[in-house]
């Protein structure tokens, strides 16, 4: 498994490389998404789904955002003529994400089999042989949530709405620009 997080950590740092190095906004938006994704991956393959949940949603709002804005700004023609290099490093990178996404899946553990039981030194095996003495919560869920993960609940939560209140944003702007645009032409 260390190698292939060496492996994801390079694909990762050949994306943030491109999307730094090209000179086309979509070009570079599609490489930092990559790179997301690629770390969602990581954070699978880490045995993080709630992390790797949180960086997909999170991922794609803010390649919406993205895209909408390079789009709106870019704005480039499609020509016949692209370069066979660029080709190649494309389907390269989907190839690898492919590769990746398919390995971590495959080393995830039977559907049904509680990860506890996998790792003995788990921090749920604490949580539940001693959080309710430790926490004098009423129950377990409560226990976990608000007193052993507070500070990672509430970022996660903050970087969730902190993503959708900069979609709406983004998006809200350019339709009220369009509105004031036909207010303005039937005057």
């Amino acid at each position: 498994m260390v190698e292939m997080l060496g492996l994801l950590l390079i694909f990762m740092i050949i994306g943030a490389v491109i999307a730094i190095e090209t000179k086309n906004l979509l070009s570079s938006v599609i490489s930092v998404g990559a790179v997301g994704f690629g770390l969602s991956i990581a954070f699978l393959m880490l045995r993080a789904p709630d992390i790797a949940i949180t960086q997909v949603v999170v991922e794609v709002l803010c390649l919406v955002i993205l895209i909408r804005a390079t789009i709106s700004r870019d704005v480039t023609g499609i020509s016949c003529d692209r370069e066979f290099f660029a080709v190649v490093c494309a389907a390269v990178f989907l190839i690898a994400i492919f590769l990746f996404g398919i390995k971590a899946l495959l080393a995830l553990p039977e559907f049904g089999t509680p990860v506890m039981l996998l790792i003995k030194s788990a921090p749920t095996n604490t949580y539940i042989s001693e959080g309710l003495k430790q926490t004098g919560a009423a129950n377990i869920v409560s226990a976990i949530l608000l007193d052993y993960r507070a500070y990672d609940t509430l970022g996660e939560a903050t970087v969730l709405f902190t993503a959708i209140l900069g979609g709406l944003a983004i998006l809200r702007r350019k339709a009220k620009k369009e509105v004031t645009q036909i207010v303005e032409d039937k005057e």
